[in-house]
């Protein structure tokens, strides 16, 4: 939707293989074509972007590549990077380039029916490239998502890895953990502050089973780093360290300040 708002002179085919998700974004009433066939989703396209569980990716590598036109950029909108340019450098064909994106856009919510043509406005978009990636593909890519109202930031695929390990898998994992630790009982008494940091919890398991799959290190090194931390916690509170004890929240909270406040300065919350 944010492709038709932003560029309408340019043509998108959607492609879907299961005849509901078709109807579905048929009756959004946009102008565009969506599809059953891949082959005929991708084998005019200048570009192809990729938005379905990660673990997808190599089956729809494989599938697409006997119709892929020479030049054509494969993207796609995945959590983990790694595994997915492993991928692409394994089985697309060598006339194609393959640009990673994650647009750090959406909520936990998905499913056509949570669509937003201002998904993508003021968020952050990470563009992963390897060394030996086109700078004319990344710069295409780059500009599609500045189009989209993205700021760009491009990484490395194992620095893009790590990263989001830590800002957001582990996170998910967080969430996951804390409502699982939580007696049913219990969470009728919760109130928004419960509800906001249990929120990414919500998420599809399917989806983020693929991401935690495939970013295993760094999410484990970063579960290791969150327990070290609340382990410290622990300490403090169990041995009645006051000062101890506001010590640490209040490193957690001057840094969230920041956070914010650099956010606010790049427009990214208002």
């Amino acid at each position: 939707m944010a492709l038709l708002r932003c560029l309408p002179e340019v043509a998108v085919v959607g492609y879907a293989h299961r005849l509901k998700t078709r109807n579905k974004a048929m009756a959004l009433g946009h102008d565009f074509e969506v599809t059953g066939s891949l082959q005929q989703a991708v084998s005019q396209a200048d570009l192809v972007v990729l938005a379905s569980p990660v673990c997808t990716f190599e089956a729809l590598f494989k599938d697409m590549a006997p119709w892929l036109p020479d030049q054509c950029i494969v993207t796609d909108v995945g959590s983990t990077k790694v595994q997915i340019h492993d991928w692409a450098a394994k089985t697309l064909p060598k006339r194609v380039v393959y640009v990673g994106s994650h647009p750090m856009a959406g909520s936990e919510q998905s499913g056509l029916e949570y669509a937003r043509d201002d998904l993508f406005e003021r968020a952050l978009c990470l563009v992963t490239h390897r060394k030996n990636t086109p700078q004319w593909a990344i710069n295409t890519v780059s500009a599609l998502w500045q189009t989209l109202g993205c700021r760009v930031e491009s990484l490395q695929p194992a620095q893009h890895d790590r990263i989001v390990a830590r800002i957001s898998h582990v996170p998910h994992v967080l969430a996951a953990s804390l409502m699982n630790a939580s007696s049913f009982d219990d969470l009728s008494y919760t109130g928004k502050g419960f509800v906001d940091t249990s929120r990414v919890a919500s998420g599809p398991e399917e989806v983020w089973t693929d991401i935690l799959l495939t970013n295993a290190q760094h999410v484990s090194k970063g579960i290791d780093r969150t327990i070290a931390e609340l382990t410290k916690l622990q300490a403090a509170i169990q041995t009645g360290r006051r000062s101890r004890v506001m010590q640490l929240l209040n490193r957690a909270r001057e840094k969230r300040v920041r956070m914010i406040n650099e956010k606010i300065s790049r427009k990214e919350l208002l």
